[in-house]
């Protein structure tokens, strides 16, 4: 991350991100998949999908790409 700009390179190559939805789950490791697969199939969509983990719950984000 660049400090100085006060975001990531990768920040600048996608835009604004726009938190559509959140969704928390049990954890299930089967779900890194999911997102991978949602990812790879909509980015033409402007829609972007991230998965945290905390304890044994995970959250499923939805974002617009700007």
């Amino acid at each position: 991350m660049d400090e100085s700009m006060g975001h990531s390179s990768r920040d600048e190559v996608r835009g604004k991100l726009a938190l559509i939805a959140t969704q928390k789950l049990s954890a299930n490791p089967e779900l890194y998949k999911v997102v991978d697969f949602l990812n790879k199939s909509l980015k033409d969509y402007h829609v972007m999908f991230g998965l945290s983990k905390k304890d044994d719950r995970m959250t499923i984000s939805i974002y617009e790409v700007e």
